[in-house]
């Protein structure tokens, strides 16, 4: 009898929660689908809470609450993880709502929605330089935000991703034998991403592709790629003396 009543409990509260999402939706009462909504909202319901904000646009258009309903309907599209819609709704925010003293959150909140939407390394990137535009952006709106620091670790956070990505992509030639492609496409990492943590792995693999080259090359071309082999090694050495790469170096 016991678990009957407790089981009749359980639906029947289940039901009014049904039944008040439901009555919401219907409801042309802007005061209670906003009460609802926001319910939703502090209950972390994302897609019951987006459902209400969606039907309260066109009720609160031009009274006070319309700057709220778009501010907790980006946040309820972020925490849902619709990322794209939400970096859209938080910079719609912040350019139709300058002086609203979250202006600069929702700034700050559009940049960290195209962050989260940067694709792997290994996929396309184009996502990756959008997200670090946006929030390069921030930082000339927002030059002395507190929040500089974590974006400025964002943003390198995704040029590393970057350079990774050409780094790789660089080295697929060198797997495949392409050895000339190969030091091309790391001098062109060295050449777009100047100040990469990548260097020495980079000299490295410059050095190897260089003396295969030379290996393989006919005789009227072995000698200038000899030569450039060595003066590269010799810059290694010089530029990143007592570490393994000059090791490498030494070796070849």
């Amino acid at each position: 009898m016991k678990k009957y009543i407790l089981g009749l409990f359980a639906l029947s509260v289940v039901v009014s929660c049904v039944s008040q999402q439901e009555r919401a939706m219907r409801s042309a009462d802007k005061n209670y689908i906003l009460k609802a909504a926001n319910e939703n909202f502090a209950k972390k319901k994302w897609k019951n809470a987006l459902a209400l904000y969606d039907r309260l646009t066109n009720l609160v258009a031009g009274t006070d609450d319309f700057p709220n309903v778009g501010f907790n309907t980006a946040y309820a599209n972020y925490y849902d993880k619709n990322y794209k819609l939400a970096g859209h709704q938080f910079k719609n925010f912040a350019v139709s709502f300058p002086k609203d003293p979250r202006a600069e959150e929702a700034a700050y909140m559009s940049a960290l929605c195209y962050y989260e939407g940067s694709m792997d390394y290994n996929l396309d990137q184009s996502s990756t330089e959008l997200a670090i535009n946006e929030l390069q952006d921030f930082l000339n709106n927002y030059p002395n935000s507190e929040r500089s620091k974590n974006i400025n670790t964002l943003i390198e956070e995704l040029s590393y991703k970057l350079e990774f990505k050409a780094y790789e992509n660089a080295r697929q030639y060198f797997k495949m034998g392409d050895y000339k492609s190969a030091n091309i496409a790391l001098e062109n990492v060295l050449e777009d991403f100047p100040s990469t943590k990548l260097r020495p792995k980079i000299y490295d693999f410059i050095m190897k592709s260089r003396y295969e080259l030379a290996a393989r090359s006919v005789y009227d071309l072995k000698e200038e790629r000899i030569e450039s082999a060595l003066s590269f090694t010799k810059q290694v050495e010089k530029e990143l003396p007592n570490t393994e790469y000059a090791k490498t170096a030494l070796d070849l």
